[in-house]
């Protein structure tokens, strides 16, 4: 087999599984550890596989986006510790922004049941994890349904935000970096982000450390932007440290 059809098999594995291995590569190609190490760098150079211990993950871009039943499936634990940690700074919000995902969907069933608060939200993930709240009034954004994410956009929902002031917003991205800010891949999904970001006071960010170091097809926003990137220990301190200097407190849960 040719390097760019087991190139090619390669990718199309990572964006079926959500994530490929290194040992089970070689094994299924008949090919050395080495030989898929080799790959991986060329796929990472590429700009469609993201490196980690042992394998490699798919960026997500204009042309693939993860559904909302990989992402539901995928490191759990760690995005319920960032929920948990990130709705720890509430810090006095009364209208608060959850924004589409999983991720984000564990923020909004982390808040404080004890506190009162108007939520805006385009996901009706987490409209439903907040709908029997009795403190929480939910304000779900209109719009045309992507059922990819179970999330509204364009301009019913834009139109909507655009007449609103939010104290705090929580918002995730498919990709955040220190050169192209916090991206994701539907330009329709970013502009209902861009209306968050500017009708939010204060923004906090909540992803998985494999969305650092990633770009992907629209920016919404700055690493400045933030008062807060929240993650989880597989960011390291040193990475952590270098978007710490472009303004965010960085938080590891």
């Amino acid at each position: 087999m040719e390097a760019a059809e087991r190139q090619d098999q390669i990718l199309l594995r990572a964006r079926a599984d959500g994530r490929v291995d290194v040992g089970k590569l070689a094994v299924d190609l008949g090919v050395a550890a080495e030989t898929v190490r080799r790959d991986l760098r060329q796929l990472v150079d590429r700009g469609v596989l993201q490196r980690v211990h042992g394998g490699a993950y798919p960026v997500e871009s204009a042309g693939f986006e993860t559904n909302i039943a990989h992402r539901s499936s995928s490191l759990i634990a760690e995005k319920r510790r960032i929920g948990a940690a990130a709705a720890e700074r509430l810090h006095g919000a009364e209208t608060v922004y959850i924004d589409e995902g999983v991720t984000p969907q564990f923020v909004a069933e982390a808040l404080p049941p004890e506190v009162r608060l108007t939520v805006v939200t385009s996901s009706l993930l987490a409209a439903t994890a907040l709908a029997e709240s009795p403190s929480v009034t939910v304000l779900l954004l209109g719009g045309r349904l992507r059922g990819r994410t179970m999330a509204t956009v364009d301009h019913w929902a834009t139109q909507m935000l655009g007449e609103l002031v939010i104290d705090l917003a929580y918002l995730g991205a498919n990709g955040i970096s220190r050169e192209h800010g916090l991206t994701t891949p539907d330009p329709a999904v970013a502009a209902v982000k861009s209306q968050v970001v500017a009708r939010a006071r204060r923004k906090v960010f909540v992803g998985l450390h494999t969305k650092f170091g990633v770009s992907s097809f629209c920016r919404f926003a700055q690493v400045a932007d933030f008062e807060a990137l929240v993650t989880d220990t597989g960011l390291s301190a040193g990475e952590a440290h270098r978007f710490a200097v472009l303004g965010p407190q960085v938080i590891r849960a």
